[in-house]
């Protein structure tokens, strides 16, 4: 609808060429987030309009000043919405021509603002072509510095158990001794943890979501990689806030993200802190439904916190690693093995000859010696270095004693496949309850190379449970994360088997017996309660009494004219009625933060257990 007082704005934002139009089209979007910012040059053009001075400014103390409050909400009104469920709202949002990015399928995200948040859910159990689904999976909104520090504070924790050999009994404590599992967002659930956990993580392994499209992280095709990118750096700059600086990250990816991943990696742990992309044999099978190649591997991509500060990996030695230690000269050193004298890279300086006992020169070989003169000297004496018969080279003895481990190699064949990972989870439930698991033996194998013994091992995409299963197993420490609710029918019963000592996957070869226990908490539910009970409503009058409720106890997005709302509800059908509610609850204030714990609406809500729980939990005692 065309008002003077939109002719005149047009006119100003005219003299600026194209920098608020795409092709004729006014650019909202990007004069409301000038004005938001304060743009200089914007300002000054509008309070030199006099039509605009006389609209939005006021006179304080014989000072302009703008009302830009007033400039914004105008451009959010105007006409932006086409259906009938959403012509209520008001929103804030990225866009394209003029047109907000769920509204069109053609425009990619690429970082446009710093403080971008996609909060994101794990699963395709989350949104649906029913569009009744929440809509938190993908939160692309520009989201202001204060939202999202009330998004990413912490939360308050509920329905806290400790499951041990016995089941599950209410707890009103924890200790550091104690496994976690956590129910919620995982984004959140990692932001809940980093006040107790920062810097104490020594390895972190995630099997997240590979956006290809059948993994449940779905958007258009245009706009899922950045999406994508968006989601895992959100998680991952939170990640390195935990692990500690003895401590490594592991992701299992595919071909599909890997390399774009590697990149994101670079750039939120540093290149220097990268230590390998391991090639995991996944599958023994061709796939002959493939076009050009059968695809048989997954990427480890494997980064350290600080890699001046990490451990060498070591696998255990074997009998076959051993098998070329001989002892042919009895030295009181015990088995021994020739190794390598030269310079693996050309040395001049280190090319001279050695004398031998009779006076034969050795010559050096192509690249020189691996060692400078005098320590090759110091290793004759000590008898490291030996002489071969006749003088003709010199040998390095490398000692068996010396062999603590083994350097492990960056392609993995032997540690099981995802045919395995299935028997695994069959013989505990029956059936697999997906896809792609991995195999016990391949964490494992992770576990055993980056992390010892009750130090801290954290698996935020927790699944079907099995790092923490293997972990358990293996003596560790361990914080798993899981939103969906298949973390109470297959995760949690999983681990609560490991606990009896179930005998599957690597508990044989580990002499697993079984006990230990876990504490179990979930990231108290505000607003995503009330989505639940939208979508699971049947008629109209339980949605009036759901809409009366959330007016009552829910938060309502700030951009949402109610008292339109109100009056046209009821014009709607019950499936638009579920998604106008749907969408004008703030998706980020889905779980209640901590810091309510103590308000009478919300104290009210909370068990006493779970109260002394949360207290012990944030170190802050019981009240």
């Amino acid at each position: 609808m065309k008002t003077k007082i939109n002719e005149v704005i047009r006119y100003v934002l005219q003299q600026f060429g194209e920098k608020y139009f795409i092709e004729g089209n006014l650019n909202k979007n990007k004069v409301i987030q000038d004005l938001d910012s304060y743009n200089e040059d914007l300002l000054e053009a509008f309070i030199s309009n006099e039509t605009i001075k006389n609209n939005f400014t006021i006179d304080i103390a014989g000072n302009v000043v703008m009302q830009t409050n007033k400039l914004i909400e105008l451009f959010e009104a105007d006409e932006y919405w086409q259906d009938s469920y959403t012509k209520y709202s008001k929103k804030i949002g990225l866009t394209a021509g003029g047109k907000f990015i769920d509204e069109i399928g053609d425009v990619v995200l690429d970082f446009p603002y710093k403080d971008t948040v996609l909060k994101a859910s794990m699963s395709k159990e989350d949104t649906d072509k029913d569009d009744l689904r929440p809509d938190e999976p993908f939160l692309n909104e520009l989201i202001a510095k204060e939202e999202i520090d009330v998004l990413l504070d912490k939360k308050i924790l509920v329905n806290a158990k400790k499951f041990d050999e016995n089941g599950g009994s209410d707890v009103d404590n924890f200790s550091e001794e104690d496994n976690l599992i956590l129910k919620g967002n995982n984004l959140l659930a990692l932001h809940t943890l980093k006040e107790k956990f920062a810097g104490e993580i020594k390895l972190i392994y995630i099997d997240p979501p590979y956006n290809t499209g059948n993994d449940g992280f779905k958007y258009n095709d245009s706009f899922n990689r950045s999406a994508w990118l968006t989601f895992m750096k959100n998680r991952l700059e939170i990640a390195r806030d935990l692990l500690s600086y003895e401590g490594s990250i592991w992701i299992n990816i595919d071909s599909n993200e890997s390399h774009y991943l590697n990149v994101l990696l670079d750039k939120v742990f540093g290149e220097e802190n990268f230590i390998a992309d391991i090639i995991w044999n996944h599958t023994k099978q061709s796939k002959n439904d493939e076009r050009f190649f059968s695809r048989h591997y997954n990427h480890l991509l494997v980064f350290a916190k600080d890699k001046e500060s990490l451990e060498d990996f070591e696998t255990p030695r074997t009998e076959e690693d051993n098998k070329n230690y001989k002892n042919p000269d009895n030295d009181p050193n015990g088995l021994w093995r020739a190794g390598d004298v030269r310079s693996p890279n050309l040395r001049e300086t280190l090319k001279f000859d050695i004398v031998a006992p009779d006076g034969t020169r050795i010559s050096p070989p192509e690249n020189g010696w691996r060692w400078s003169k005098e320590s090759i000297e110091e290793k004759i004496k000590s008898g490291e270095i030996i002489f071969k018969p006749n003088n003709t080279g010199i040998i390095r003895k490398i000692y068996l004693k010396n062999q603590s481990g083994r350097t492990p190699e960056n392609i993995w064949s032997n540690c099981g496949t995802t045919r395995e990972a299935n028997q695994e989870l069959k013989q505990l439930f029956g059936k697999s309850p997906f896809a792609t698991p991995k195999p016990e033996k391949l964490i494992q194998q992770i576990l055993q190379l980056g992390s010892n013994k009750n130090e801290l091992v954290l698996d935020f995409f927790m699944g079907s449970g099995t790092t923490q299963a293997v972990a358990h197993k293996m003596n560790r420490r361990y914080i798993g994360v899981e939103q969906m609710d298949y973390i109470n029918t297959v995760s949690i019963p999983r681990i609560q088997k490991v606990i009896v000592g179930e005998q599957g996957g690597i508990s044989q070869g580990v002499n697993w017996q079984g006990g230990g226990s876990f504490v179990y908490a979930e990231l108290m539910e505000k607003n995503r309660g009330f989505l639940q009970m939208i979508r699971d409503s049947e008629d109209h009058n339980a949605l009036q009494r759901i809409f009366d409720f959330m007016l009552e106890e829910a938060e309502i997005d700030f951009r949402v004219d109610l008292e339109k709302l109100k009056e046209t509800l009821y014009e709607l059908s019950l499936d638009d009625k579920k998604r106008t509610l749907i969408k004008i609850i703030d998706k980020n204030q889905l779980y209640y933060n901590y810091s309510e714990i103590n308000d009478n609406n919300v104290r009210d809500l909370i068990s006493d257990n779970d109260y002394t729980f949360n207290k012990n939990f944030y170190d802050e005692g019981s009240e």
